[in-house]
């Protein structure tokens, strides 16, 4: 038999085997990121199921791939195509937030933690999990390493909760509560949440806390606690839904603050007491009131809807009624200030992410820990966020010029 020889690796060879290997992980990379964008568009469209037309066809739907997009990771260039989704709904629009539009680089392991802690991953499993997106910088990511972090950024969180804040001076405040399963505690923790306008037209989180069930003592506690910490002048105007517990707490708090009920939430409200036959219709007519550009012609239109309605759907009049002082208090602010005010959509698009990325998950750990990650996941969001439309009108709303229907009261 003819000896065989041995033939020692070139360094051609060693790079071969590199480059295979680089192919392996950029693959299970590229799987794992497809799986977590279709888990995205499943629960959007899980979310928007009930949205239909007059017909009974769903106004949200599938819409294929877009183009081919490239990601730069640890790894290499992935290249994937995004789920689409077509939202048939006024003023609604789909968008990623695993991957943003323009998103071009991977985020980093300090800003995923905060995401997959929420969705459940357990402190021993970070590192394989963080493996196929960012290599040999997952190295190192034990359950020890872990837990010391997030022990760090609960130490940041409370320093952050406790800082002065009598250099502050908010001009609007958002208001809202974000509920989380938590596996060690039977009840869910719902964080509540206050975002503020400064007098630049600048955007902040203003305070994070473990309420109960947005009860109007945990909102009392909480205004309260930023009054303590020197808050003196309260904002001009609160926005938030229609929860009961913030209205309560905020009157006896800060008796002086303007409140305006967000729209968004108050006709989702009034549509779920009619038929969806008559929605779309009664969509149209309840947008005709809040789009208007006078207070008048909102309140002739409030009062034709109520006249349209009222014999067959009482209960959707009701609901509409009963806020009607706290439904137009924009009229009495800057026109270009509306779109911000009128709804609470600054602090329900950064919720957006924080609850689709709670949803659905067993078990977050503590109580504690899961406030200290929707606080990291709302700081970080708030890079991001841009100044409010006509912020150069703010420093009159702060010397208590009057408008009316969006323009300067003349003198």
């Amino acid at each position: 038999m003819k000896e065989t020889s041995f033939q020692p690796f070139t360094i051609q060879d060693v790079q071969t085997e590199r480059d295979t290997l680089n192919e392996l992980l950029q693959t299970g990379a590229r799987r794992m990121l497809m799986s977590a964008l279709e888990l995205e568009i499943e629960s959007y469209l899980n979310s928007t199921s009930s949205f239909k037309d007059s017909l009974g066809r769903r106004l949200v739907v599938r819409n294929g791939y877009g183009q081919e997009r490239t990601l730069n990771t640890e790894i290499g260039t992935l290249r994937f195509q995004q789920p689409r989704i077509n939202d048939k709904r006024p003023n609604h629009k789909f968008e990623s937030k695993l991957i943003p539009k323009y998103a071009r680089n991977s985020p980093t392991i300090e800003n995923l933690i905060p995401v997959l802690y929420l969705k459940g991953i357990s402190t021993g499993q970070f590192q394989e999990t963080l493996k196929p997106l960012f290599g040999e910088a997952a190295k190192g990511l034990s359950a020890q390493v872990i837990s010391k972090l997030i022990k760090s950024w609960e130490d940041d969180y409370e320093a952050w909760n406790n800082r002065d804040l009598s250099n502050k001076e908010y001009v609007y405040f958002w208001a809202d509560g974000i509920y989380s399963n938590v596996r060690l505690d039977e009840d869910r923790v719902c964080t509540l949440v206050i975002l503020g306008t400064l007098a630049d037209g600048r955007k902040e989180l203003v305070s994070v806390v473990d309420g109960y069930r947005e009860s109007s003592l945990s909102w009392k506690e909480l205004l309260l606690d930023l009054k303590k910490r020197g808050l003196q002048k309260p904002p001009k105007l609160a926005v938030a839904d229609g929860a009961l517990g913030f209205w309560k707490a905020v009157s006896e708090v800060f008796p002086e603050i303007r409140t305006q009920r967000c729209w968004v939430h108050k006709t989702a409200n009034i549509l779920d007491k009619m038929p969806k036959k008559v929605q779309e219709k009664a969509k149209k007519h309840l947008h005709e009131i809040y789009m208007a550009e006078t207070k008048k012609d909102a309140l002739e239109a409030y009062d034709y809807f109520l006249e349209l309605y009222r014999p067959k759907y009482p209960k959707a009049c009701f609901c509409l009624e009963k806020d009607k002082s706290a439904l137009f208090t924009f009229f009495d602010f800057p026109a270009e200030h509306w779109q911000h005010i009128r709804t609470s959509n600054p602090i329900e698009s950064t919720f957006a992410t924080v609850r689709h990325r709670t949803k659905r998950t067993k078990g977050r750990g503590t109580r504690k820990a899961t406030v200290t990650m929707v606080w990291k996941m709302i700081l970080d969001a708030q890079k991001s966020w841009r100044r409010i439309r006509g912020y150069k009108l703010i420093h009159k709303i702060i010397e208590g010029i009057q408008f009316v229907d969006g323009i300067e009261k003349v003198a």
